[in-house]
């Protein structure tokens, strides 16, 4: 057998760079602000048994983001475009409420990447929100954007993992008591398990490596090993880092230590580790926050290219105009703007269930679309029972706009 040529070899290795970008670019899409607090509160409200809903979301993001990531990468076609060909016009309402939710939350991860530099090294807020923004920019300006988002977005998450887990060997947590719960919980908390689902799943987040893989050509039926791999590794990737954040938390609050700050995780970190453990907490919040940022911006503008060629051109100014627009509200408000941020988040619980359905009903329906494509049943199967879930929690975010009438 010959050996492979230089370009071959090439080729390879940029197949396998785009594959992990697209991993890393949803796992950090979801790590952000929201998810550090939202595992830190349910790590000190329920403690080891809070390792049970942690298993539970993962199984059910990946029944969600195995469908959502196939459809997509063996059809060649973004959400929205698929959305339009189901029903006319739907792609297009699918693609509002996505560019809504994300340039919302945006301000709230630019917010994020100030309170990390404040907390790493005391840099004043809006300052570090605006660096944070520049740099964001500058990664969309160089030459081979999609390469530097690819490696940067690597890079950081490893980061991440690796101070957490740091942190979390620091705080010698009760992994026997731990591993117990996660099969056999003393308590379960349905509220946890959604609120898991949506921060992980929801919104533009489940969309953000597919619609890479999309861009880099990484599509078609002959491409659907390498994109349900990616789909499953960028959850456990995603898992791993609930994990020892949970560990961390879980093993100063089992030492006996109330965190009762308006920053328990911060907390936590110092108490785990002294006073490095703040400089630390403010790393990987800043880490976190950066590449959601990176992420909503390239995933929230990825909905509207495929509508005109000019917007297609504009791709790369569109994306700066996002994070630029979500750096100027930020430092406006001095803060992340509360009420919009529990409007987007209900909006983003809807945009799952709608998507989701559409591209169940592609799976089960128009294979002409799929390029001939036989989807499995068993997956479908697994699809369908997904999205009833999916519409569930689709339900229970329309309390949040109640909420906001009130």
């Amino acid at each position: 057998m010959a050996e492979p040529t230089t370009a071959e070899k090439g080729s390879s290795a940029a197949k396998r760079s785009t594959l992990l970008g697209a991993v890393f670019l949803m796992a950090t899409s979801a790590i952000g602000p929201g998810f550090i607090t939202q595992t830190t509160e349910f790590t000190i409200q329920l403690g080891a048994a809070f390792a049970f809903a942690i298993l539970v979301s993962i199984v059910v993001d990946i029944a969600v983001q195995l469908n959502v990531w196939r459809v997509i990468g063996v059809s060649g076609m973004r959400a929205q475009d698929l959305g339009n060909k189901v029903v006319p016009g739907l792609g297009y309402v699918m693609a509002a409420l996505v560019v809504f939710g994300g340039l919302v939350f945006n301000v709230g991860n630019i917010a994020g990447t100030s309170l990390g530099l404040d907390a790493m090294v005391g840099l004043d807020a809006k300052i570090g929100g605006t660096l944070s923004a520049v740099i964001a920019i500058g990664i969309f300006l160089s030459k081979k954007a999609g390469v530097a988002m690819d490696r940067i977005v690597v890079v950081l998450g490893v980061v991440m993992i690796l101070l957490t887990a740091f942190v979390a060997f620091s705080s010698a947590p009760p992994v026997g008591q731990a591993l117990v719960q996660a099969v056999w919980p003393s308590e379960v908390d349905f509220l946890a398990i959604t609120t898991l689902i949506g921060g992980t799943v929801g919104g533009y987040i489940t969309y953000a490596g597919a619609h890479r893989l999309v861009d880099a050509g990484v599509t078609g039926p002959e491409r659907v090993v390498d994109v349900s791999r990616s789909s499953v590794v960028s959850l456990l990737v995603t898992g791993l880092m609930r994990l020892v954040l949970f560990l961390a938390v879980l093993g100063v609050v089992a030492g006996g230590v109330a965190l009762t700050s308006a920053n328990p995780t911060a907390e936590a970190f110092q108490h785990a580790t002294g006073e490095i453990g703040m400089r630390l907490f403010g790393m990987i919040l800043w880490a976190a926050s950066i590449t959601s940022v990176v992420g909503a911006a390239y995933t929230s503008v990825s909905f509207l290219v495929t509508f005109s060629p000019k917007l297609a051109r504009a791709r790369n100014w569109l994306v700066v105009a996002f994070v630029g627009i979500s750096a100027a509200v930020f430092l406006l408000l001095d803060k992340a703007p509360t009420t919009l941020l529990v409007l987007a988040g209900a909006l983003n619980g809807l945009i799952l269930p709608v998507g989701f359905g559409v591209l169940m009903f592609v799976a089960a329906k128009r294979r002409d679309l799929l390029g001939g494509y036989r989807y499995p049943r068993w997956l479908l199967i697994v699809g369908v029972v997904a999205w009833l879930l999916t519409v569930y929690l689709g339900v229970n975010s329309l309390g949040g706009i109640a909420a906001l009438w009130k």
